[in-house]
């Protein structure tokens, strides 16, 4: 039976997505609330939905993924003093990983950016407001002409091996050229779409943007209906395969209080940009200069399978003291042994080291690891 929506709180302050009417009719049965909208968690269990991520081509609703748009004449440099990742090396039609930082380096937001055109960017935002957050700071740059709003375009997720010949049969041959994390305009059954060679899986995959959201239904349906030869499946985000891929999940694994070095996102950091750049800049270099005192890490806890993603962060513990947490942990039936992400102290982020953990399960012994846990060298969305 569909999932019965009188469990979740309603009222016109959480919206509904697009899809939402079409994804009611398979059943879904779960929904969380992301962006202050509804969104379906999964259809099946979470073991036969990253099967099927694995093996053939899903579809989810990631409309939740508000899209802040950056625009007008000084749009480029608006965007740029949000992230310290340098945007002059971001073509137009190229999308990048960023992260969108604040005055002392915290993590405001980790969004996949596209540039549409020279001035115009679209951040794909995970679950924080980082709409309000950058019409506060425009306060602050009165001369920047610039435009900020919440555009209402709706991605979905096409991900999975088999996604590659599902998207050359929705818009044609031409796609296989599209490069990863590039994007290209498209029409589905007639839908107009951007389309994006990324995702949220570390699978091969892509995004597809509905620029007309009344025509949600249509697009889900159409794409379903094409993906039924690939044995297309409707699910909700692969927690197990995101972790096994090192992908963190803001609000769990990072919020505003953590930085990119302490997250090894270093990488995300353009060094050589100047401080009146960027926001965080003079931050992200204090930062660097005195060093950091703590460190997410990939861990393997020990014992009994884990039954469920965890649904609280779990204290790391030494001598009766709490010393760091687990923020994301999860039991992976490829590598049969359970998952996860640590904050730890730096003295205690060596690999090999053991820390006792205190799970929803009972206290287990975790041994800090290499992380991503699978395809280290990310070939395979790639790929």
């Amino acid at each position: 039976m569909p999932f019965d929506m009188s469990l979740v709180q309603r009222g016109a302050r959480n919206r509904r997505t697009p899809y939402y009417e079409a994804t009611q009719r398979y059943e879904p049965k779960g929904f969380t609330v992301y962006n202050h909208m509804y969104f379906p968690i999964r259809f099946d269990t979470f073991e036969a939905e990253f099967e099927a991520l694995l093996n053939d081509v899903t579809l989810w609703d990631v409309s939740v993924e508000r899209c802040l748009e950056i625009g007008g004449p000084d749009g480029f440099a608006f965007a740029q003093l949000l992230t310290p990742r340098n945007l002059s090396t971001c073509a137009v039609g190229q999308a990048k990983y960023v992260l969108i930082c604040d005055s002392d380096g915290g993590i405001i937001n980790d969004p996949v950016l596209t540039r549409m055109d020279e001035n115009t960017f679209w951040f794909a935002l995970a679950s924080s407001d980082a709409l309000l957050f950058a019409r506060g700071l425009k306060n602050a740059y009165p001369n920047l002409d610039v435009t900020i709003r919440e555009l209402d375009v709706a991605p979905l997720q096409i991900q999975g091996p088999k996604s590659k010949a599902l998207m050359r049969d929705l818009v044609g041959e031409s796609i296989a050229d599209l490069k990863y994390y590039w994007w290209r305009h498209a029409e589905i059954a007639g839908i107009p779409v951007v389309v994006t060679r990324t995702g949220w899986t570390s699978e091969v995959g892509y995004e597809v943007y509905l620029t007309d959201p009344a025509k949600g239904t249509e697009l889900w349906e159409a794409i379903m209906a094409a993906g039924a030869k690939y044995g297309i499946r409707p699910t909700g985000p692969s927690d197990i395969r995101r972790i096994e891929g090192g992908i963190f999940n803001w609000g769990a694994d990072m919020t505003y209080e953590n930085n990119p070095l302490e997250m090894g996102l270093e990488r995300l950091v353009d060094w050589d940009l100047p401080d009146e750049a960027v926001l965080s800049l003079r931050a992200l270099r204090a930062i660097r200069e005195r060093g950091v005192t703590r460190r997410i890490n990939g861990v393997e806890p020990d014992g009994n399978p884990f039954p469920e993603l965890n649904n609280v962060k779990w204290p790391v513990v030494e001598d009766g003291r709490k010393i760091g947490k687990v923020t994301s942990a999860v039991y992976s039936p490829r590598l049969q042994r359970n998952i996860g992400y640590a904050w730890l102290p730096v003295e205690r982020s060596s690999l090999g080291t053991n820390v006792c953990v205190e799970t929803e399960w009972g206290r287990r012994t975790a041994t800090v690891v290499r992380m991503p846990f699978v395809d280290p060298e990310k070939q395979i969305p790639v790929s």
